[in-house]
């Protein structure tokens, strides 16, 4: 569950990642999981999820397992567990969108720029040394910036909606600590002996025939997990402003001028250090209560025109806001524009030293210190000569690219049947590449755009090779492509893949002789093979797989010994003997590990079923058939 969140929100709130770790389930075959009819595999609030939208996920689902895990087994990623694992995450996503749209949530610009700028990680990860974001970074992942800002404020939504979860806490139960109680069931001891039966020990009894193999290549599953995807061989065009941009070149005299016309600019801003005395008058007081206020500031202002000294000792035992008084109304550097109008314009047109007239707000009559003055200089022509050429070419490359946008738009439409015309009319240079309808893993550039992608396996650019229209594949990029030579999608010759099939077949067989012969070990009752009792728990394993170890923690105890088998598929068939139950050792896990062990496994599980009561909400379903899982026999 969550998995979407790994890949879109890497910065969501880290109390949300135990929600997010969901443990591999050994794969099971089942054969009409692929079969669903229709145009959607599933729905979320009246909107179909496509295959297309489906497999493009999985993708994505299957590149995060292997950059957490480069040991991974591909099969595993690519069973129809784990296909439908990337469907369910899918769903989860496109739910949590649609409850914020439900829930009318909205995420302003001020909020989405306030975020990027306080997220160390995006800053780092987004933005160029001079502070701007990184438009080629967003590019090579397939992002324009519109995109990339709608991402976050999708992941702001999000925060919003899980919030209810977000925090884990360690509920009581009947005035004991369910962490207590828990204790007891993560580390109880269980005595069991057992023997595996492995694959591995079986495979020398098989025998495949090159019958058997081809009839194996034949089966609709195997040409299926063997095929190769479709592809083609393109030529393309790229319009580009960075390329553009490359060939600029910007003289002196053109910077020089450039500089002299936006000289404030490069001036870094003034900024002014006040100080105030405040009187404020009740309204009660009318007239008298006004004249009196300004016979007092006339008075004082006579003192510090004397000595400037006086200014904060008066503020401190006579100003009236309480916020400044204490340090003598310092009010510290602000810019213009920071202060009330009158105050403001009063206040930046005094000379550092000097003291106002008394100034009316509608906070009452003040006098006002200029203490200091900062910035304002005008940074030399020299210091930023390099940021104005790249502002300069930037802009003339901007320029040259709207200019041409039209004329390579149009000229790859009109003259649809080759890239020539085009290339020759821009002075663009034709490229060549082999692309998939779906990129490979850590592919960048404009071949990491679904867009083009798809308008690259249209059928009128694959049945009549026409261009495909111009694709905006990056900001100021356009991209247009024609197929050469298209290869649909085909299962590879059996003479390529039949050493692999022979493995899969002798490997499948020998797993089925282990399970027999384990099945078979079952029905004796002595003691003959099993190794030596060993006590397991949850936190002590005792290298047991998962299943094998749920396995045991679930079985009957009433009335021991108890002996059962357990298929953990790679891992073989294991005949298991349950012969006590024991409690948990001293020592093994702190009360306060525990606590937070159990508060982690409580915001797990709220999260989930708040994630289930959403999905119903807005009325989710999946159109596919779910794999049966392997069935234990405690």
């Amino acid at each position: 569950m969550f998995e979407f969140v790994r890949a879109n929100t890497r910065w969501l709130m880290g109390g949300l990642l135990s929600l997010l770790v969901v443990a591999f389930v050994a794969p099971t075959g089942y054969s009409s999981f692929m079969e669903a009819s229709g145009a959607s595999v599933a729905s979320v609030d009246g909107h179909g999820i496509t295959q297309a939208e489906w497999d493009a996920e999985h993708r994505k689902f299957t590149e995060r397992q292997r950059e957490r895990d480069p040991r991974v087994d591909p099969k595993v990623l690519d069973s129809d567990e784990g296909k439908m694992r990337s469907l369910q995450s899918l769903v989860d996503q496109r739910a949590l969108a649609a409850a914020a749209t439900g829930q009318l949530l909205v995420v302003d610009d001020a909020r989405v720029k306030a975020m990027f700028d306080r997220d160390p990680q995006l800053s780092s990860s987004y933005r160029t040394p001079d502070g701007k974001l990184n438009t080629a970074i967003l590019a090579a992942q397939g992002l324009t910036e519109q995109g990339f800002v709608q991402l976050l404020r999708k992941d702001i939504q999000m925060r919003q909606i899980l919030a209810p979860v977000s925090v884990p806490a360690a509920p009581e139960q009947g005035g004991t600590k369910l962490g207590d109680l828990a204790h007891v069931a993560l580390l109880q001891q269980r005595e069991v002996r057992w023997q595996k039966f492995v694959a591995d020990g079986f495979a020398a009894q098989v025998q495949v025939s090159d019958e058997d193999v081809a009839a194996y290549y034949k089966q609709a599953d195997t040409q299926k997990r063997w095929l190769r995807p479709e592809s083609a061989d393109v030529e393309y065009l790229v319009l580009d402003a960075n390329a553009l941009k490359a060939k600029v070149s910007v003289s002196d005299a053109e910077l020089r001028q450039a500089y002299e016309a936006n000289k404030s600019k490069y001036a870094a801003p003034e900024e002014r250090r006040f100080a105030h005395i405040l009187l404020r008058v009740d309204a009660k007081a009318g007239a008298a209560g006004e004249k009196a206020a300004r016979d007092k500031l006339e008075g004082w202002r006579a003192e510090i025109v004397k000595s400037p000294q006086r200014f904060a000792d008066l503020a401190r035992q006579y100003s009236d806001d309480e916020a400044s008084k204490a340090q003598g109304g310092d009010l510290g550097f602000n810019a213009k524009g920071a202060f009330p109008k009158a105050f403001d314009e009063a206040a930046f047109a005094l000379k550092d030293g000097e003291v106002s007239p008394i100034v009316q707000t509608d906070d009452g009559f003040h006098l006002i210190l200029a203490r200091e003055t900062r910035g304002g200089a005008v940074r030399a022509f020299d210091e930023v000569k390099v940021e104005l050429e790249e502002e300069l070419r930037s802009a003339s490359a901007r320029k040259q690219m709207q200019a041409l946008s039209e004329q390579f738009t149009n000229l790859v439409f009109e003259q649809a049947t080759s890239l020539k015309p085009a290339a020759e009319k821009l002075g663009l240079s034709i490229q060549t590449a082999t692309v998939a309808r779906q990129p490979a893993m850590g592919t960048t550039g404009v071949w990491a755009s679904p867009k083009l992608l798809e308008a690259v396996f249209a059928p009128d650019a694959v049945r009549a090779k026409h261009n495909t229209e111009a694709i905006e594949t990056a900001p100021n990029q356009l991209v247009s492509a024609r197929v050469v030579t298209h290869r649909p999608a085909a299962a590879p010759p059996l003479e390529t893949v039949s050493p692999m099939m022979r493995a899969e077949l002798v490997q499948q067989r020998a797993a089925a002789l282990a399970k027999a012969e384990g099945e078979k070990r079952l029905k004796d009752a002595s003691d003959a093979g099993l190794g030596e009792p060993k006590w397991v728990s949850r936190a002590q394993p005792e290298g047991l797989p998962r299943e094998v170890l749920e396995a045991v923690l679930r079985a009957d105890a009433s009335k021991l010994p108890n002996t059962f088998g357990q298929d953990a598929g790679r891992a073989g068939y294991w005949v298991v003997r349950l012969s006590a139950v024991g409690k948990p050792k001293e020592g093994v896990m702190s009360s306060q590990d525990m606590a937070r062990l159990v508060a982690q496994n409580w915001l797990q599980a709220e999260g989930e079923a708040y994630v289930e009561a959403l999905k119903r909400s807005v009325k989710t379903s999946v159109k596919v058939k779910a794999p049966a899982k392997a069935a234990s026999t405690p």
